[in-house]
């Protein structure tokens, strides 16, 4: 089965970004396992904090659940037209030391979606994200979006997905992922042949 890592990129309790993350596990279902991440407890980098006491341990506990995963969803807000700055902290951190970044992100297929209160939905957060996706060696996959906008219409106050729309469209995005993420597999196992 396939074992993929969604991180939100908001720390909201009522974060839409997160509820997307939940309803891209329910629709998984058999297919892969979707384990949502936190990035809670991750401090603000600070080159001077990693010399003197290390990578924090919450940053290598998730370090490690990517390295073990067959990939990535990153759930992307869009402030001010780009990237939230808490998820591009938690990445900056995730790539420390430098040495680790092929073992954490090289090759790891990655997907991302979006949800926005906007008329735009998070276009161009997720644009924002390409060149760090390239940086870390990633590899980002293109099929179908997913930046939904009005996203207070597509959730419900307990965060459940709504709008059919919106959870079909969610549904062939992941397969396209999935597949995508069996493709990378296989030809990783080519590789190593």
């Amino acid at each position: 089965m396939i074992k993929l890592i969604g991180i939100s990129g908001s720390l909201r309790s009522g974060s839409y970004n997160t509820a997307l993350l939940h309803a891209a596990s329910e629709a998984l279902r058999d297919t892969a396992a979707l384990e949502i991440a936190t990035l809670h407890g991750i401090p603000l980098y600070n080159e001077d904090i990693e010399h003197s006491e290390g990578v924090p341990q919450v940053v290598m506990a998730l370090q490690e659940k990517i390295a073990s995963s067959d990939g990535l969803l990153l759930a992307t807000p869009e402030y001010n037209n780009s990237m939230p700055g808490v998820l591009k902290n938690a990445i900056d951190w995730l790539s420390r030391p430098p040495s680790e970044i092929p073992r954490i992100f090289g090759e790891r297929p990655v997907a991302l979606v979006g949800a926005a209160m906007g008329g735009f939905g998070t276009v161009l957060s997720q644009n924002a994200w390409l060149p760090v996706l390239r940086r870390l060696g990633m590899h980002p996959w293109f099929g179908k979006q997913v930046t939904l906008s009005r996203a207070h219409q597509i959730f419900d106050d307990s965060g459940k997905m709504v709008d059919e729309a919106a959870r079909k469209q969610l549904e062939i995005f992941l397969a396209g992922f999935i597949d995508f993420v069996e493709a990378s597999q296989k030809i990783k196992s080519y590789k190593n042949v």
